[in-house]
């Protein structure tokens, strides 16, 4: 009789990750674009000679759209981490924070 010969072969499958909508060099592109208007918009409000407190909101609106953006992905990156980055994370933050909000009231 002859000798049936048989041949396993093993699969691997591997499994990507989803990746999302928005990832970070798409939400970092349209924040540049977003900023880039709104202190086209002020620059040119600015040479019009329109007040300069619209011209001022609109590029602390622009810095606080950037940090926003900044705030969330440094949480992304220290969420895992050790408590000693959770603690560098919100100090950081609060001095931003404070920096943004103290001149104002001054």
């Amino acid at each position: 009789m002859a000798e049936k010969k048989t041949t396993t072969t093993k699969t691997t499958t591997t499994t990507k990750r989803k990746r999302s909508v928005w990832g970070l060099n798409k939400i970092s592109f349209y924040l540049m674009g977003a900023v880039a208007i709104l202190y086209l918009i002020g620059l040119i409000l600015s040479a019009c000679g329109v007040n300069m407190k619209v011209v001022t909101a609109l590029q602390g609106l622009a810095t606080a759209l950037m940090i926003c953006i900044v705030a969330y992905l440094g949480w992304k990156y220290v969420r895992p981490k050790q408590t000693v980055w959770l603690v560098l994370y919100f100090t950081f933050l609060l001095v931003i924070i404070a920096g943004i909000i103290v001149p104002l009231v001054m």
